[in-house]
């Protein structure tokens, strides 16, 4: 049932809301003939319908974009067209044509005059606002399904990586602790032919599992750099100055007390904050975030990972050699070749970056960095067939995920490699990697002996130079004019939600394992799992003070409540 009383708008003809730039095909060319037509003369609006009319402009059928790219060349448009299509009459009303869009998950809707004419086509994008306004409006929400899925993988990951955090701990603090850590030292080999390599088991963890790990943050940071908040300068801007000053501002807080001492090496540390735990206290404090918080902070964590990555990179590297710095760019430059030449075998990219992440290792850059590399270079945008009319079909592809369910036909060709990768490894990272990763790293003895200098500056860093950077960077950008605040984000939701940002758990434990060692890094480990934990605390507190729950509204498809 539609959510009674509706606005005058659905009552307006769909004639109102009408894109005239079809591309009309014949039934009597062939597909060969079509796809030149529209190489040679491609209609001038920015989307493209494949709808076939005869001489007298009578609609006849439509042509699905996949099946035109990928039939033979000489069969007859006719024999290609689906003739089974609904069409709206030119008095159809935007209600009438809203209720079609979410009864058949389509994608577009002809419409056609009384002697059956093509007018033009009703497109699901001009009708988004009316759509907003619906009860069950599925074509809406599958806009956002790649945000909602982040957040419920995140939200759900985070509860996971804290279940592991607490088994770890539990481990290093029981009578068995010293097989736990014989476990992970436990030497685990490949041998081929002449070649071996033998590494403990704990260096297969952090440097072979978490190279996927940062290859789906590298999809991650290029999807947002595409499509996402940091995609446009202006959007960009708020979440990228925050990430700065809560990436300076904790290195210093940590430099203030550790500078000239063993535990100096360390600065990277408090720098990072971990996505999975943050959305997952989000998620905890309910409808009462405001979206643009939540926005706000996962841009921040992407951009807080850039300057993680670069910092890895640059800082904590070993002697550095060039052959194997070649070797790897070598391989780079044979996935970039592959890409031109069309290859979607995904086997064939994951033996070419086994062999970059094995020249990597052999380099003394991190080979982590390869996975974020890897990750960047995959394409954002989806592969097309080259007789196609690429900007044309390209931006159909794309506009596929707005209809079409998870299993629909031809959804491989509908979305980017990148979107396809993303979606499938993040669970396996969010609920594989990420915990076996904390149940290796973050088991400490908690005694006396643990707590050291560092772990107070560690902590200080997370605790109180992550709110105190973001926040105060952010009222720079906003004060100087280059930035504003997130709709519904006032300065002290911003606080609480840069004390959250303290949460600097997965990367944080991996940067302290790369540049500390012995004491020092149980030391480390200590002040991130309890300025962590303590940050939780306080955002959680600030943002519950600061922020009032709504009231009871209506649930789109997903649950969450909408807007009126």
């Amino acid at each position: 049932m539609l959510a009674p009383p509706l606005p005058p708008e659905f009552s307006a003809p769909v004639t109102e809301r009408l894109r005239t730039d079809v591309a009309r095909l014949r039934p009597g060319q062939t597909v060969g003939e079509a796809l030149e037509s529209l190489r040679r003369l491609p209609p001038p609006g920015r989307i493209v319908y494949f709808y076939v009319a005869d001489d007298e402009g009578r609609l006849q059928g439509v042509v699905p974009v996949r099946r035109l790219v990928l039939s033979a060349p000489d069969a007859r448009v006719a024999e290609v067209m689906s003739r089974d299509l609904i069409a709206l009459p030119a008095k159809a009303t935007v209600l009438e044509a809203c209720e079609l869009f979410l009864r058949h998950r389509l994608l577009a809707l002809p419409v056609v005059d009384d002697g059956g004419r093509l007018l033009g086509v009703a497109d699901v994008e001009l009708y988004a606002d009316a759509l907003k306004r619906l009860d069950r409006a599925a074509p809406v929400a599958r806009l956002v399904a790649p945000f909602v899925r982040f957040l419920e993988i995140e939200s759900a990951g985070g509860l996971v990586l804290l279940a592991f955090t607490l088994a770890a701990l539990a481990l290093a603090n029981s009578p068995w602790a010293a097989g736990f850590d014989a476990f992970w030292q436990a030497p685990v080999g490949v041998s081929i032919g002449n070649f071996s390599l033998t590494e403990p088991l704990l260096l297969w963890v952090n440097d072979g599992l978490m190279a996927v790990f940062f290859f789906v943050v590298g999809l991650e940071i290029k999807r947002e750099l595409a499509v996402g908040e940091l995609s446009e300068v202006r959007k960009a801007l708020l979440p990228v100055v925050a990430a700065a000053g809560g990436m300076v501002v904790p290195a210093l807080v940590y430099l203030a007390t550790e500078w000239g001492r063993p535990g100096e090496r360390g600065w990277g540390v408090p720098m990072a904050t971990d996505i999975a735990f943050v959305v997952g206290f989000l998620t905890l404090l309910g409808p009462r975030v405001p979206a643009g918080l939540k926005v706000m902070l996962l841009s921040l964590a992407i951009a807080d990972d850039i300057g993680a990555v670069l910092v890895i990179a640059v800082v904590y590297t070993t002697d550095i050699s060039l052959a194997a710095l070649a070797l790897a760019a070598a391989g780079f430059g044979v996935v970039l070749l592959m890409q031109r030449l069309g290859v979607r075998n995904v086997a064939a990219y994951a033996v070419v970056g086994a062999g970059i992440w094995l020249a990597m290792f052999g380099s003394g850059v991190h080979p982590t960095v390869a996975g974020v590399l890897l990750g960047l270079a995959t394409p954002a945008r989806p592969w097309a067939g080259a007789r196609a009319p690429l900007d044309a079909v390209g931006d159909i592809f794309r506009r596929f995920r707005v209809i079409l369910g998870e299993e629909a036909p031809g959804r491989r060709e509908a979305v980017s490699p990148l979107e396809r990768l993303e979606g499938a490894l993040h669970p396996w990272v969010a609920f594989g990697i990420m915990p076996v990763f904390a149940l290796a790293n973050a088991g400490v003895r908690l005694e006396p002996g643990a707590v050291g200098p560092v772990t107070a500056s560690v902590a200080a860093g997370l605790v109180l130079g992550k709110p105190v950077g973001i926040f105060l960077f952010s009222w720079a950008a906003v004060r100087l004019g280059l930035a504003r605040l997130p709709s519904g984000v006032g300065w002290k939701v911003l606080l609480g939600g840069g004390c959250l940002g303290g949460i600097g758990f997965t990367m944080s434990l991996f940067i302290a394992h790369l540049a500390l060692a012995g004491e020092l890094l149980e030391s480390a480990k200590v002040g991130i799992l309890g300025g962590s934990a303590l940050s939780a605390a306080v955002g959680c507190a600030v943002l519950l003070t600061v922020l009032r729950k709504p009231a009871p509204g209506p649930e789109d498809v997903t649950g969450r409540e909408v807007l009126p």
